[in-house]
């Protein structure tokens, strides 16, 4: 049995171990455009400098699980296209090909791994005095400017958004405004107009959010994940308006049963793009065919979240308690122990892609 995992974030990865361990005889092969395994949670880590967010793919897959550096241009019936002009046949497949991002022109995007790459470059070649701005008030955009501000003191960092740190309780936001305030991080609340490139008084961006007027910027950070690949319409898959591809209640394609989506490219009502998503999700497609390989009937998927961190700092964070449907609580944790929550999060995360090993909660009924 020939399977083709198309995509090696947490999804791709846990999916190739899980089902390897489960299904000795698969023929089991990952594509994916760079060689390395990217923790995308360590992104704005390793665009500070204070962190590496890269690992060899080779010692995140299995012995038995075949690697491929190369990018997909088609899923057609039982087949794989490459750009580079080879085909790989299926009989399964799994599609993870993860979210992307749409940035403003001039801006940086820090939510890929070439994005960050060059991120990292630009702020380390910017002398002291200079200004930063992230645009982005969710988490991502959080966690990029209070690393900055507290690896960089000598920058003006400040961060823009309609909302900062919206999917928080009234408290944890409260907490997290408390924090960038003391990190020196300028907040403006705002939907962002436009990038002006090159009009600034120091050469930089001129960044002009609605409603305020226009300020300059020396490096303009894109924090906002707005799109997924589009390997799923070009392949003929029915898709949702934003372009995630439909799936069924096993997380199986509604247009080829054959192909499993699973993270941020799949259709999922209720979630969130998340590593806490995409490993249950990549975790239950292996356990479905291994169980479909077995005749036994599959169990449709299902997954509850426990809460949502964030980083501030390598010394500070925040750890959001949520119910199942991921709607925040009231209760938090902050501080030195919020920080060493979300480490060790993110550690177990890597570690269960790594070894396969994971569980999750049931989602609300």
């Amino acid at each position: 049995m020939k399977v083709v995992v198309v995509g090696a974030g947490y999804a791709g990865t846990i999916a190739a171990n899980r089902l390897a361990k489960k299904v000795k005889t698969a023929d089991i092969t990952v594509i994916n455009p760079r060689p390395y395994f990217v923790e995308r949670v360590r992104l704005h880590e390793h665009i500070a400098g204070t962190g590496s967010a890269a690992t060899p793919l080779t010692s995140m897959l299995g012995d038995a699980v075949t690697t491929r550096t190369g990018t997909v241009d088609k899923i057609g019936d039982g087949q794989v296209a490459l750009q580079d002009g080879a085909d790989l046949d299926f009989d399964f497949l799994f599609l993870a090909v993860g979210s992307t991002v749409s940035p403003l022109p001039g801006t940086v995007p820090v939510g890929t791994w070439e994005g960050a790459q060059e991120a990292r470059t630009a702020l380390a070649a910017l002398p002291g005095g200079r200004t930063v701005t992230v645009i982005g008030g969710g988490l991502t955009g959080i966690e990029t400017a209070s690393e900055i501000a507290a690896a960089r003191p000598d920058l003006r960092v400040r961060i823009v958004g309609e909302t900062i740190g919206e999917s928080l309780s009234a408290g944890a936001r409260k907490r997290v405004r408390a924090v960038l305030a003391r990190l020196n991080v300028e907040v403006t609340e705002d939907l962002v107009a436009r990038i002006e490139a090159g009009a600034g008084e120091t050469g930089g961006d001129v960044v002009r959010p609605r409603s305020h007027p226009r300020f300059t910027s020396d490096l303009t950070l894109w924090a906002i994940i707005g799109s997924v690949p589009d390997l799923a319409a070009r392949s003929g898959l029915e898709v949702d308006a934003d372009g995630r591809a439909v799936v069924d209640a096993h997380l199986r394609s509604v247009t080829d049963p054959r192909i499993f989506v699973v993270g941020d490219c799949a259709a999922v009502p209720g979630s969130r793009a998340a590593c806490a998503t995409a490993m249950p999700q990549g975790a239950h497609a292996a356990d479905t065919l291994a169980r479909m390989i077995q005749n036994r009937e599959p169990e449709p998927y299902s997954m509850g979240y426990v809460g949502q961190a964030v980083s501030l700092g390598r010394r500070d964070g925040l750890v959001q308690a949520v119910r199942t449907d991921d709607t925040a609580r009231r209760i938090y944790f902050d501080g030195r122990t919020a920080a060493v929550i979300k480490e060790r999060a993110c550690r177990y995360a890597k570690f269960s892609t790594r070894t396969a090993a994971y569980a999750w909660l049931r989602g609300p009924k």
